[in-house]
């Protein structure tokens, strides 16, 4: 029990040394003007490469001046530009993440959601979760809610149950919302029920056209059902991954069908319904933007659609704002990355909070999620057949916490950037990826990753003042004044 407060003071303790604004990972200001003692104007937290330091505040002065330190990159940060709302930054609360949390003790469950989902000192205020309807393939089992005998169908969905998910799914995101109500939900089906697909089986395979109205009738059932639970469903993706169908569970559904049944079914049953649910498609790689604008391009099934969602295990980043130009009046969503069991704590900090955060933010995205929130140290559990190397951002065994970098991938920008902030103009700066927000309360907030191979200064401009601040090679700070 006693081991989460003191992995906590290890994760949020302040750095007692400053270091110079000569590149050693923190940052010295111009001087705010006269002999006093400078003010302190913003504050930096930081992670770096080596983990020497991860998610620290830093005990370090900045202090805006007048002009900015010469022969050094100016990111000017103007809040009078600015561009989409954001909903959040999360993770998936798969059902293996939610069984590792909820067989925590209750002491130290709880001081772990509060340090997730609370807004506290000692928390990152985790805004936006994404869960499977039904299995996914982090799960111990496969599942839907309306499992049947072989060669037996529901078309009138009799046996719809929420059983499974009232394990450990339901009571664990019942204490999430104690702590922040306002918290937005994602489902996302992994597969219909196996007597509703051609291959009668839970991976692969496709919707059979007669079952359409079935699996509208599903969608409503799971919102209204989990709404009974007092867990509102904020939005809906149609599918995960449609365009794979190798994993368990799985789905295949093309762009065609994905417009005919959101348009002829799903669409009208939640107008029916009067669900005010979001209708999210896609929910794959960045390799297609093709398929979503292809739907969107359909005005009968575009009327449902609220916007697309993303992955990125292919393509590039910039595929979101491919389909804001072709439709800029719907959103886009950034849903889905993994951290693997062999990629490496620097490697994986640089390269997601340069694309899963950064990019997806400056290419539209009202939200970036990693994958997995939690897994045991041998990350289980999974489907047979489902991902073995999927590394949460915490490993949880009984009572012990381990934060991964996927904790801090996100902790960036959660713990500062809530929902309802906004995105305000920043420049594309060579070798510092970067991106700015404004929050409700008026704050700024700047994340900047340092992707060149060695020590960088920079300066911070804001409204013609300065700030000169460094990062060492790989090294990730979030700025906020």
């Amino acid at each position: 029990m006693w081991l989460i407060p003191v992995l906590m003071l290890f994760v949020f303790g302040d750095c007692s040394k400053s270091s110079s604004s000569g590149g050693t990972g923190s940052g010295g200001g111009t001087g705010g003007g006269g002999g006093g003692t400078p003010t302190n104007d913003m504050d930096m937290w930081l992670t770096k490469a080596d983990q020497s330091s991860v998610f620290q505040k830093q005990g370090v002065t900045l202090s805006f001046g007048s002009t900015a330190t010469s022969g050094y990159p100016v990111i000017d940060v103007d809040s009078a530009t600015s561009y989409q709302s954001i909903d959040g930054f999360g993770y998936t609360l798969t059902g293996g993440s939610a069984f590792q949390i909820n067989h925590m003790d209750a002491a130290s469950k709880a001081a772990l959601l509060d340090e997730l989902f609370g807004n506290g000192t000692g928390s990152i205020g985790v805004s936006y979760l994404r869960v499977s309807i039904g299995a996914s393939d982090l799960n111990a089992s496969v599942y839907s809610y309306d499992d049947m005998p072989v060669g037996q169908t529901d078309p009138t969905l009799a046996n719809f149950s929420l059983s499974l998910d009232t394990v450990d799914v339901i009571p664990v995101l019942k204490q999430i919302l104690a702590i922040n109500p306002n918290i937005k939900i994602l489902g996302s089906p992994w597969s219909a029920p196996v007597w509703m697909k051609s291959n009668g089986s839970s991976i692969g395979g496709g919707l059979q056209t007669q079952y359409y109205g079935a699996y509208a009738k599903y969608f409503v059932k799971y919102i209204q059902a989990m709404q009974a639970k007092g867990i509102r469903i904020d939005a809906v993706t149609v599918q995960n991954e449609p365009q794979h169908g190798g994993n368990n569970p799985s789905m295949v559904m093309s762009s065609t069908e994905q417009a005919n049944f959101v348009k002829n079914n799903l669409g009208p049953e939640f107008q029916s319904a009067g669900l005010s649910t979001k209708i999210i498609i896609w929910d794959h790689n960045c390799d297609n933007a093709n398929y979503p604008i292809s739907i969107l391009n359909d005005a009968a099934a575009k009327q449902y659609i609220d916007g697309s969602a993303f992955h990125l295990y292919a393509g590039d980043i910039s595929a979101l704002s491919a389909v804001k130009t072709a439709h800029p009046d719907k959103n886009l969503y950034f849903t889905e990355q993994w951290t693997s069991a062999s990629g490496s704590f620097a490697g994986d900090l640089g390269w997601h909070i340069k694309n899963v955060v950064i990019g997806s933010m400056r290419n539209w995205s009202r939200i970036a999620l990693e994958w997995n929130l939690a897994s045991d140290a041998t990350y289980n559990p999974h489907t047979p057949g489902g991902c073995t190397e999927c590394k949460g951002a915490l490993i949880v065994n009984g009572s012990l916490v381990i934060r991964n970098v996927g904790y801090y991938i996100i902790a960036h920008a959660s713990k500062f950037v809530p929902a309802g902030s906004v995105r305000i103009a920043s420049p594309a700066t060579t070798n510092l990826p970067n991106v700015a927000f404004k929050t409700p309360a008026g704050k700024k907030v700047l994340i900047v990753v340092n992707e060149s191979g060695t020590a960088q200064g920079f300066n911070i401009g804001y409204k013609g003042r300065y700030i000169f601040t460094s990062l060492t090679a790989g090294a990730v700070a979030t700025y906020t004044w």
